[in-house]
C-alpha cells in the first residue's frame, strides 16, 4: 500500500524540480549572497513556496523547516517537514546540471520519509522508514566494497566555514592517502543518494545543516548503509559532521581518516 506522506513529498519534489529544470542556465533570476559561497535565488524561494504549499495543503497541522523561510505551519506539531528547495544552488546559478530538491519528514524527531529529486537527470530517490530505498522505483543498495584502498569517496571542502580549513586539510590528506580517489560535487543530498545506490562507496562532510542531510541520510540507511559523525556516534544531527557508507568502509574511514586524536579541530 503506498505511503501517503511519501506520495505527497514526491509530488512536491517534482513540482519544485520542474521550476529548477525550466530555469537552469537561463540567467533570468536574481541572485543574493547570504554569506561567502552561500547563494540564494528567486527560484530557491519560489521552489520553497511551492513545496510548502503542497505539503501544508495536504497536512495543515504539520510544521515545515525550510532553508530559506525557516519554520512555517504548526510549530507545536509532532510532524516536521525539512526541505531544501535547491540543494546545490551554486551549481544551479552557474548552469551546472547537478542540484536537487530534498524533502524529509520527521515524526517526534525521527525521520520517517525521505525524497531527493534531481530534475535534470530525472532521478527520484525515495525512502520510508523500514521500507527500503529506491531510485525511480528500483531498489538500491550501498556499495559492498570492503577495502578503503579501492574506494571512491565523496567529500567537500568547508568553504562556508573557512576558519575550519586548516583543520580539514590534514583530514583530506589522510583521505587521499587511504582511498582510490575522491569526488566533490557541490550537492550534499545527491552525494548521500549516490552513496546509497553505490555510485560512491562512501561520503564524508562537515558543517551540514538538517535540510542538507535529513532526507539523504534516511535513504542511505534504508539502502543498508550507516551514518555517524567523525567520532563514530550518531551526533551528526547536532554537529553536521557526517560519514556514511557500508559498515566496513565507515569504520575504516573513522580509523584511518577521521582520527579524533589527530584531527580534534576538525570535529568542532
Amino acid at each position: 500500500m503506498p505511503n501517503p506522506m511519501l506520495t505527497i513529498a514526491v509530488r512536491a519534489a517534482r513540482a519544485a524540480g520542474n521550476l529548477i529544470s525550466r530555469n537552469l542556465g537561463q540567467g533570468t533570476f536574481a541572485v543574493e549572497e547570504k554569506a561567502k559561497n552561500d547563494l540564494v535565488t528567486d527560484i530557491d524561494k519560489e521552489c520553497e513556496r511551492t513545496v510548502a504549499s503542497i505539503l501544508l495543503k495536504a497536512y495543515r497541522d504539520h510544521s515545515i523547516l525550510g532553508e530559506e523561510n525557516q519554520v512555517q505551519g504548526n510549530k507545536d506539531s509532532e510532524y516536521k517537514w525539512i526541505i531544501d528547495p535547491i540543494d546545490g544552488t551554486t551549481n544551479f546559478v552557474k548552469g551546472i546540471p547537478h542540484s536537487s530538491v530534498s524533502i524529509a519528514l520527521q515524526h517526534k524527531g525521527i525521520t520517517t520519509v525521505g525524497v531527493v529529486y534531481d530534475p535534470i537527470a530525472n532521478e527520484l530517490f525515495t525512502a520510508a522508514r523500514g521500507e527500503g530505498a529506491y531510485m525511480n522505483g528500483h531498489r538500491i543498495r550501498v556499495s559492498s566494497l570492503q577495502s578503503l584502498d579501492s574506494a571512491i569517496v565523496c567529500t567537500a571542502f568547508p568553504v562556508r566555514y573557512r576558519e575550519r580549513m586548516n583543520d580539514y586539510l590534514p583530514l583530506f590528506a589522510k583521505l587521499i592517502n587511504n582511498c582510490a580517489d575522491v569526488r566533490r560535487t557541490g550537492c550534499a543530498s545527491l552525494d548521500l543518494c549516490y552513496t546509497a545506490c553505490g555510485r560512491f562507496d562512501a561520503y564524508l562532510e562537515q558543517g551540514l545543516k538538517p535540510w542538507d542531510f535529513s532526507a539523504g541520510e534516511l535513504i542511505v540507511r534504508e539502502a543498508g548503509g550507516v551514518a555517524t559523525d567523525f567520532m563514530g556516534t550518531p551526533n551528526f544531527t547536532r554537529t553536521g559532521n557526517i560519514v556514511v557508507g557500508n559498515p566496513y568502509l565507515v569504520q575504516a574511514l573513522l580509523n584511518k581518516v577521521c582520527d579524533p586524536q589527530n584531527l580534534a579541530g576538525t570535529l568542532r
